[in-house]
């Protein structure tokens, strides 16, 4: 998706990139650290939510892996 030549994509970024920097300086490093992974979980669930990450599918591979290494 492209409005104007910026992608929704960059926005975003440009978004969460400005949240961290806010984060980094109010909060510190703990501040800047809970920000990124919070981002990076939301990250997730909104993938497995929209059905691009199959839970089941990641949950029965590191089973797998498991087992193997038994």
């Amino acid at each position: 998706m492209n409005m104007n030549g910026i992608s929704i994509w960059s926005m975003v970024g440009l978004g969460y990139g400005t949240a961290l920097g806010f984060a980094g300086v109010f909060g510190g490093l703990s501040g800047f650290l809970l920000v990124l992974v919070l981002g990076v979980v939301g990250l997730l669930a909104g993938r497995v939510v929209a059905g691009e990450i199959d839970v089941a599918g990641v949950w029965d591979s590191l089973g797998n892996r498991k087992r193997q290494a038994e």
